[in-house]
């Protein structure tokens, strides 16, 4: 037990992302504000759990504004969040408005959801 503890410790101090983590603030222009366009996955990958947690809940919250939707699917929204985040990571060059646009479009495909043209 004492071994699989050192194990992970080990791990996790020797893993990349573990040390490269940048908090969303880093982010923020002049005025305090960040381009949620402009992000990247690499970037949203590489933040801490809680502003990646705050930053796709900012996400979910405008794309359902847009819908004009007004309830919050906490499962969806979590498994989306999950989907979001490993795309990103697959796929760092691209931007995050990009990976949700794939990844709603891919669940909205499981659930048999057409969109109008």
């Amino acid at each position: 037990m004492r071994y699989r503890y050192l194990f992970a410790v080990a791990t996790t101090i020797a893993s990349p992302s573990a040390l490269a983590q940048t908090p969303l603030s880093a982010y923020v222009d002049s005025n305090g504000f960040i381009d949620v366009q402009k992000l990247t996955c690499a970037q949203l990958a590489g933040t801490y759990q809680e502003d990646a947690d705050a930053l796709t809940a900012w996400y979910s919250g405008w794309y359902n504004g847009l819908a004009k939707k007004h309830h919050m699917d906490l499962r969806k929204g979590k498994i989306a969040e999950h989907e979001v985040i490993q795309y990103c990571k697959a796929n760092p060059d691209k931007l995050i408005i990009e990976a949700i646009a794939v990844v709603f479009k891919d669940m909205r495909a499981t659930l048999g959801i057409k969109m109008k043209p």
